[in-house]
This record gives C-alpha cells, structure tokens and sequence, in this order.
C-alpha cells in the first residue's frame, strides 16, 4: 500500500503517515455520491441552509484546534491561521443565506413573433458530482469556498485535498458530518497520480472544482472530457504605486500581502511597479517595515513569517533569490534562509526574465520595478501568461478607470493590494490564471445549470 508522510515543516517532525486511497476504495467514494444525488436533490433549500449554518457554528467552535493543526501542517503563523478560520465560517454563512436565494427567472415567448401565449421559466438545478481539489496554503477557507456552494446547489462532492492537509481535511469533513451532512453527499479520499487521472476521466464526475498550479490542470483538462472546469490558478499579480499614492499605506499592504502566508499565495502582489517621483521613499520605509518582521516559530504568538510548506519548496525560491542576484539583481534585505525558513527578501534592479519575476514564485520575496510611464506598465503587466488579480496605490480616479479597463486581469483593488478578497466578491482571473468563479453567490452558478419549463 501507498503511503505519505505530514512532516511539520518548521521543525520537520512527523505528524504521521497515512495510506492514500487505494482505486477500489475511491471507486467506492464515487459510487456512494453518485448514489446520493438523488437524496440530495430531495433535501430542500432551507435544510441545506441549515445544515450550513450548523457548520459555520462547529468551525467556530473548533476554530482553536483547527488554527493550530494547520500551522503544524504547513507551517502558516498562528495569527495567519486564526485569521483563516474566520474567513471560513464567513465563507459557510454567507453560502447558508444565499442559498434561500437561489431563483430563475420567467420568461414569455411573445417577445418575440409568432404570437404562442407560452411562459418559459428557467431555474438552476445541480450539475451532479463534483470533485473539489483544494492545495495546501488555505486548507479550510478554498475547502469551504467549494464545499459550501456545491452543496447549497444541490451536488454530491469527493473531496480531494493536498497530502500536507490531510490531518486538517479530515477534521473538516468529520465537522461536514456533525452538521449534517450525510456520507451519501460528502466522501473524502486520498487517491495518488495515477488512480487520481481515473477520478477526473469518470463519467460520474460532471464537475471538477480545482485550485493549484497550471501543470496540474493542464492535466486535468486534458484527461476531463465534456465536464464542467472551474479552475483558479496562479498569478504574478501585479501592485502598481503611483507618484500620489499614501507611501506608508501601500508599505503596509506590500508587507502584509507578500510576507504573509511566507508568501505562498496565489494573490500575493509578485510585482511591484513603483513611480520614479517616490521610489526611493517607498523603498526606504519598505525595508526599514520589512526589518521589523518577527521571522521563526509559527506558532509563536508575534511570529510574521514562518517555513516555507516543504524543503522542496524553500530549494525552489531560495534558487530563484540567488539566480536573480547572480544576473544582477540587488538585494536590499534578504537573500538568507534557515532550513525552509526563507527570510524577507526584497530585490531591486530586476527585469522581466529576472527568476523571481518571470513565473509565479511563491515565497517571500518582492521584486522593485521603478517607472515613469504607467502605459509602459500595463504593457509588461499584459505580457504575462497570468492574469489573476491586481492592486493600484493611487487617488486619481482615472487613472484607476485606465488600469480597470486596459488590465488582463480578474480584479483590480484600488488602494489596496491584489490580495484582497472578500468571500462573496467573485474570484479567478483570466489566461492561465484560471477559467470560471468562486466567491459563493458565482460559485454556486457555477456549479449549476439552467433548465427551462415551458407552459
């Protein structure tokens, strides 16, 4: 049988080794929510919003526990992970209250000639299975961001997490159980590579609700047939400080959104684009800021900046630092690691091909670019393969309005970061940043179809 080891990545300890699921196994998972479909279907709106509401309760109550499993798992600070926790129970209720919202339309066929008297009503009906794959950075919120929805519109979901999480996705589903939910609509497993190409192929699967890498749903895609796709993938998301910007408050959002999470997130701002007019002031404050960060321990209460997810992981970024400064990028503070701890680093002098900026990297790291010309910008913005979210530092309004309708991207938060999300805006981008949108009202559209009875 075969097995994977939790290793917590501060200190690499193990947490346990556990099987993945064999095919005879998530043969069986899928056969039992494909039997539960119909159970499901039965289970009326203000039943889903309940067992939702129960949820959001038992993640509340067990928010503490939680915290601290993910933080052994993945190394993500205590505070980050508290924070997390109460995303995700606002990610449960705002999909408990939506779904008794969930409405059609009604249309008359007189519209339009010939004259048929006929009434078209169109409402939303599941799709029927979904597999949900979630990654390891925000274990319990993108959990919820696919559970939550699929349920209130009325599917059965195999829940697949990343390996690092699975102490922490078996809590969550046991949690889904004590709510209410039935095995006949939720079933967890832990299929490897090869078994997992099966999953995504069955024809008992009609949607695949991913979140990871591009490679990853390049492969997904190819072997998926005619399913449903909703993919949210990386980014190289840019922040854009303009010469008007409030300097302290765009510091601030800076550290925060690339810093946190040791800035393994998908939204963390991974080019920033500051205007020659306060270069060097922003500069200037963003590593006196960046000093300041408590690095270590992630489950020390003032700790800002713990390991990186695995050893494979801080290899990867750190090789990227120290490309980037070998073909002459400078280093301002940085560029030193401890085990998978890799501390703050920020680099200027650094281009397009530059390692940290020519793919996603996913770590702590903040690459400058100095401008004067925001068309220049956009253009580099634009040349990315990504297009994900993106942040402005400005108080022109058009200016704003220039970014928002010339920007390839999903979002564009005006004096704020392209970390931003709130759990019930939509979420994904566009290009190999992903296809479709979460955030719960879309989410659970998107996990639906529209079926129209004629009368």
């Amino acid at each position: 049988m075969k097995t994977f080891t939790v290793q917590n990545p501060f200190d690499n300890s193990s947490l346990g080794e556990f099987p993945f699921s064999s095919r005879e196994d998530t043969q069986k998972a899928i056969e039992i929510i494909h039997s539960g479909k119909k159970e499901l279907c039965n289970t009326s709106y203000f039943e889903r919003a309940t067992i939702l509401e129960n949820l959001g309760n038992l993640l509340e109550k067990n928010a503490e526990k939680l915290a601290q499993l993910i933080t052994k798992e993945i190394g993500k600070t205590i505070s980050d992970s508290r924070i997390e926790l109460q995303r995700s129970r606002n990610t449960v209720l705002c999909t408990a209250s939506e779904v008794k919202n969930i409405k059609g339309e009604t249309l008359h066929s007189d519209a339009y000639p010939p004259k048929r008297d006929r009434l078209g009503i169109v409402q939303w009906f599941p799709l029927g299975s979904v597999l949900a794959i979630t990654p390891f950075n925000f274990p319990i919120n993108i959990a919820m961001h696919k559970i939550a929805p699929a349920f209130a519109a009325g599917n059965t979901i195999l829940f697949k997490p990343s390996p690092q999480n699975y102490l922490s996705a078996k809590e969550i589903t046991r949690l889904c159980y004590e709510a209410g939910m039935s095995e006949n609509t939720l079933q967890m497993c832990m299929p490897d590579i090869e078994t997992m190409g099966e999953v995504v192929a069955d024809p008992r699967i009609h949607c695949i609700n991913f979140t990871g890498g591009t490679h990853a749903a390049q492969a997904i895609a190819k072997n998926a047939g005619f399913k449903k796709l909703l993919f949210e993938l990386g980014g190289n998301d840019p922040l854009i400080i303009m010469d008007d910007a409030d300097v302290p408050l765009a510091v601030q959002t800076t550290i925060q959104q690339r810093f946190g999470t040791a800035g393994q997130r998908c939204t963390a701002c991974k080019r920033v684009y500051v205007h020659d007019k306060i270069y060097d002031v922003y500069k200037e404050q963003l590593v006196h800021e960046a000093q300041k960060l408590k690095v270590g321990d992630p489950l020390a209460e003032d700790t800002f900046v713990g390991p990186l997810v695995n050893t494979a992981a801080a290899d990867e970024v750190f090789s990227r630092i120290q490309k980037s400064v070998e073909q002459g990028a400078v280093a301002l503070i940085g560029n030193k690691r401890e085990n998978n701890i890799i501390f703050p680093t920020i680099l200027e002098n650094v281009t397009a091909d530059t390692p940290v900026v020519a793919e996603e990297t996913f770590g702590p790291v903040v690459p400058l670019f100095r401008f004067s010309n925001l068309d220049t910008v956009i253009k580099s913005v634009n040349a990315s393969n990504y297009g994900l979210q993106s942040g402005v530092f400005t108080q022109n309004l058009a200016i704003a309005k220039k970014l928002y309708a010339e920007l390839e991207v999903g979002a564009l938060a005006v004096n704020d970061g392209p970390g931003f999300r709130a759990e019930h805006f939509p979420f994904g981008g566009v290009k190999d940043s992903g296809i479709g949108r979460e955030g719960v009202y879309y989410a659970i559209r998107e996990m639906s179809f529209q079926k129209t009875f004629v009368l």
